[in-house]
């Protein structure tokens, strides 16, 4: 058979819905514009909560500059070859070193991408006689690692600490039978949920047990902590975090991510990530670029208090007409509504056509059956005039879905008058 005819009968769990598409405007939609809380979609300008920009710093004038200036130097093919070989730069090792600096660890490792990076991580921390512990919530890059790992893999109800150590218990058993090693993974921030990883219950739970702990922090650097070093930083538990990643691509509003640890177990991984010894390195104007960025967020905590501004006004906003919004601890909001895909389908034409508002939608299967999540993501570029008109638009579209407008109804753009 061709290994291709599958591909004509199955399509995957998302991509059986792109029939149901129309130009783009569920899957693969065109935001355009320079990146801000209005962009256009469609010829329109809606108000756009789907831009991972926590601290408002994609669009910033000093960051453009910072960007324009270091294209303008380097160009983007400098430096060229891995960094084994000869992609290494005095300001790749700058900027290490003041991410280790910023997170409190011995040393960093630049990576290129953040997927890449964390799956290539754990494919070089463990091996055939290692067992990994992880949260069942954990992201997809997480997941794609662990399918790189040839040895046992236990899974923990999400931030369950009676569940995480029944787990422990059999990863410790197995571990000393085959004389391997425990790695517990869990993240700083969950994506969807907005959930902060407990990670203090966690660390304490190295007193019983012998185990590392890698935490993917990317939606908490940053955001959460005094400084913005994240969910260890949050929780007083810096320390005891052994591996700690987060990418660029969140707050930083930017391309790469990093990792950080101890001198030795990083000097090991800069020898041994596949992604990183047989990949180009990353391109000096982001290396540059990035090193403004971690400046700011050192230097203008300004920025994370307007951020959690907006947060606060736009979250207590939604709880007090009533919205669910789970058990946020984060920027991430997710607004939990009941209904199938056809609703969500006519609720999102509706919000985005007829609303000018824009947020992500997330059904079955990345959420359970009959439940639509409308994921929202503040930013400090966006106002509390923002928030108030997203509130009153999110009651009108609630209302709507409750008396079954959305069902069978075919929703067409209001035309003006």
């Amino acid at each position: 058979m061709d290994i291709f005819k599958k591909f004509s009968e199955d399509k995957g769990p998302l991509g059986k819905h792109s029939s149901l598409d129309e130009d783009n405007f569920y899957m693969f939609p065109k935001l355009e514009g320079p990146i801000a809380p209005r962009m256009k979609f469609r010829g329109k300008e809606v108000l756009t909560w789907s831009l991972n920009n926590y601290l408002g710093l994609g669009n910033l004038p000093e960051v453009r500059e910072a960007d324009t200036k270091a294209t303008e130097e380097w160009g983007l093919a400098y430096p060229m070859g891995a960094r084994m070989m000869t992609g290494n730069t005095v300001q790749h090792e700058q900027f290490e070193n003041q991410l280790a600096d910023f997170i409190k660890k011995e040393s960093v490792m630049l990576l290129n991408y953040g997927y890449q990076g964390i799956m290539s991580v754990i494919d070089a921390i463990a091996g055939r006689k290692d067992v990994i512990v992880y949260d069942a919530e954990a992201h997809a890059c997480i997941m794609d690692g662990l399918r790189l790992h040839v040895g046992k893999r236990y899974v923990y109800q999400h931030n369950d600490m009676e569940s995480l150590e029944k787990q422990l218990v059999r990863a410790t058993k197995l571990a000393n039978e085959n004389g391997g090693g425990v790695l517990v993974i869990t993240e700083g921030v969950f994506g969807m949920s907005g959930s902060m990883g407990n990670l203090k219950d966690i660390v304490a739970l190295k007193e019983k047990f012998e185990f590392r702990l890698l935490v993917d922090d990317a939606h908490g650097f940053g955001t959460m902590g005094d400084t913005g070093a994240g969910t260890g930083e949050q929780q007083g538990v810096q320390d005891g975090i052994d591996l700690y990643f987060s990418t660029f691509a969140k707050s930083m509003a930017s391309i790469g991510a990093f990792i950080g640890g101890d001198l030795e177990i990083i000097d090991y991984l800069k020898y041994n990530t596949r992604s990183q010894i047989f990949a180009k390195s990353l391109p000096m104007p982001l290396v540059i670029g990035n090193m403004k960025r971690l400046e700011l967020l050192r230097t203008r905590p300004e920025l994370k208090e307007q951020l959690w501004r907006v947060v606060n006004a736009l979250q207590n906003g939604l709880k007090e007409k009533g919205f669910n919004i789970g058990k946020t601890q984060s920027p991430v909001t997710p607004v939990l509504l009941s209904g199938g895909w056809q609703e969500a389908a006519n609720l999102i034409k509706d919000l985005r056509n007829n609303y000018n508002i824009f947020c992500s939608m997330i059904v079955y299967p990345v959420v359970p059956k009959d439940v639509i999540m409308l994921r929202i993501i503040p930013t400090a570029a966006h106002s509390l005039e923002d928030v108030e008109e997203t509130i009153q638009v999110f009651e009108a579209i609630k209302d709507k879905l409750d008396k079954g407008v959305y069902k069978n109804t075919v929703i067409e753009p209001i035309v003006s008058q």
